[in-house]
């Protein structure tokens, strides 16, 4: 069994909190009815940073904690720290000291952040010389505040070494599919992200920002027209003169107008949404490069390495080995 605790601050955001639960109850659950164990795998404490049993968060809804950091008797394998809530400035130094004492009593325990939970992180000096990320709101902020720190502002989620900090809210899912991963394997991660009707279990390198999202703020109906086009028909030749000649556009005035819109040009939306395409079939498909490439409408898996390497710099290959279904070691 591992005990795993969640760390509370007041005013933090439910799905801070509610998201790594779910996901480690779920992971229980499946462990469960595939026989694998018959006990819970995960021991989950709700822990309070002010010592309160009843922590209020930002929409209202309390959580019922087990206590405060004094009530903390058993072995921790993992820490997650929630959204910082109230602690914007000033983090009291009981906290402070508490998470530097884990790291340096129990150098295996891994200790998470989700969203600006980071912040509560960074501030204990752990994340000095390590990689982190936090929501992309923050991310100046958390640069400017700790330039000791890396901050990437792009993944969902970063592990560097024992230590792990995700990005916006949702994140926290992820970043704890991750953790699941890791101890019992992709078949039960998977597994829970079915159970929650995940869209996708995303890897830690996946973007923050959506392209499709991106696109989707807008409420030009041509774009939008063209938007959903290309999502339907990425096999095909998607050039710019292809797409404004649907629109009864000349070339330079679609583009202009796509750019306008959505803050990105055709063509460089047509190639990220490629990719974010071929992450997908790579991740959750057995077809072989090649089988991507043209479904995505990249010709070959030539074209697919290139693209690969000029917006994530890996190959396919690699990208499938450490994100796809077990198998296919002989396309790397």
């Amino acid at each position: 069994m591992k005990h795993v605790v969640i760390l509370i601050p007041p005013q933090t955001s439910i799905l801070d909190v509610a998201g790594p639960l779910e996901v480690l109850s779920k992971a229980n659950d499946c462990m469960v009815s595939a026989n694998k164990q018959n006990r819970p795998y995960y021991i989950t404490h709700l822990v309070s940073m002010d010592n309160t049993s009843i922590v209020p968060t930002s929409c209202g809804m309390p959580v019922i904690c087990e206590g405060g950091l004094s009530g903390i008797f058993y072995s921790i394998d993992t820490v997650i720290i929630a959204g910082r809530g109230i602690y914007k400035q000033h983090i009291p130094q009981s906290i402070l000291d508490w998470l530097r004492s884990v790291a340096k009593e129990h150098p295996k325990t891994r200790i998470a952040s989700v969203c600006a939970g980071a912040f509560i992180l960074a501030e204990t000096g752990l994340l000095n010389g390590r990689k982190a990320t936090t929501h992309w709101m923050l991310c100046d902020q958390m640069a400017l505040q700790f330039p000791r720190i890396t901050v990437e502002r792009d993944p969902i989620f970063i592990k560097d070494g024992n230590f792990y900090t995700s990005a916006g809210i949702s994140t926290g899912i992820d970043l704890t599919l991750g953790l699941v991963e890791e101890d019992v394997g992709r078949d039960v991660a998977m597994e829970v992200a079915r159970i929650l009707v995940l869209y996708l279990k995303r890897p830690g390198n996946q973007s923050q920002f959506s392209t499709l999202l991106i696109t989707q703020s807008t409420n030009h109906l041509p774009v939008n027209q063209i938007v959903q086009f290309i999502q339907e028909h990425l096999s095909e030749d998607l050039s710019v003169e292809r797409l404004a000649d649907r629109l009864s556009m000349s070339s330079r005035n679609f583009s202009r107008v796509f750019t306008k819109e959505t803050g990105i040009s055709p063509a460089k939306y047509v190639e990220k949404v490629r990719v974010e395409a071929a992450r997908r079939y790579l991740e959750e498909s057995n077809l072989s490069l090649d089988q991507v490439a043209q479904t995505c409408g990249l010709v070959n898996a030539n074209g697919l390495r290139r693209l690969f390497m000029r917006h994530l710099n890996t190959s396919p290959g690699i990208y499938r080995k450490n994100f796809g279904p077990k198998l296919q070691s002989a396309e790397i």
